[in-house]
């Protein structure tokens, strides 16, 4: 793994039907999607930009799992063993025990204080990961979280990853919308949930047109849940929820 520490590598849908996810989020977000033929991962399937880089995959979501269907991340570590561990030291926890994916590398499952779930891995590959891209068609552009306590979060997450908050956006009754940098690049926010607001991580994937990806949603049978809103900087998001009620988002031109 060739990216810094604490970079979004790879992300994951958990989801109940591989077959529509699949269909929806090719006409959605232009991936191409199409099975890992890697042994030992059951019936992954891997999504592929339009520039041809991998950015994530679809996996069925397991029986009895602790979550519902969602969109997860891998942060890239230099040692998922000490960082799992790390991660306890610090008030999180270790869903899955870290273990090894052969040819793929080594990751675990865990969780911050507040609770909301992520992956943490050490690829193999000797290149740097692409997934997170702030403009490229099809990759991840953004990641925000919405938890129970921003100030808490912000301090874990730059303690494990390095993560920093350089500055804040007060949003009036809603309160800080804190953006969070890492390896001089600005890669999303946080802020503290709103009464009734569900706690969340969301990663808002790059389209071209925003205005264009609306009827793709409703005819896909997902539903938009917000926007379509301008954001600093003239670009546009939408949030979302696909036929299988994982939530999601999008952003770019009008």
């Amino acid at each position: 793994m060739a990216n810094p520490e604490g970079t979004p590598i790879w992300y994951d849908l958990m989801t109940t039907d591989l077959d529509g996810a699949q269909k929806f989020y090719a006409d959605v977000v232009g991936w191409s999607i199409k099975p890992s033929g890697m042994a030992g991962t059951g019936d992954y399937r891997v999504l592929t930009a339009p520039d041809g880089q991998g950015v994530g995959g679809l996996m069925t979501l397991p029986d009895g799992a602790p979550m519902k269907t969602s969109w997860f991340t891998y942060i890239g570590v230099e040692d998922v063993d000490r960082t799992a561990e790390k991660i306890k030291s610090l008030g999180g926890s270790v869903h899955m025990a870290p273990q090894d994916i052969p040819g793929v590398g080594r990751f675990a499952m865990v969780a911050d204080p507040q609770g909301l779930i992520f992956y943490i891995m050490r690829g193999d590959s000797p290149q740097d990961s692409q997934a997170f891209h702030v403009t490229a068609p099809g990759h991840c552009g953004w990641h925000e979280l919405v938890t129970s306590d921003h100030k808490a979060a912000l301090a874990f997450y730059g303690e494990v990853f390095g993560w920093e908050n350089n500055e804040t956006m007060p949003m009036g009754e809603m309160g800080d919308y804190c953006f969070i940098d890492h390896a001089g690049q600005r890669i999303g926010a946080m802020m503290t949930a709103g009464a009734g607001w569900p706690t969340r991580s969301t990663y808002y994937f790059n389209v071209p047109s925003i205005d264009a990806a609306i009827p793709r949603i409703t005819g896909g049978s997902g539903t938009v849940t917000m926007g379509p809103h301008e954001v600093p900087g003239g670009m546009h998001i939408v949030m979302g929820l696909d036929p299988q009620g994982a939530a999601f988002a999008l952003v770019g031109g009008k």
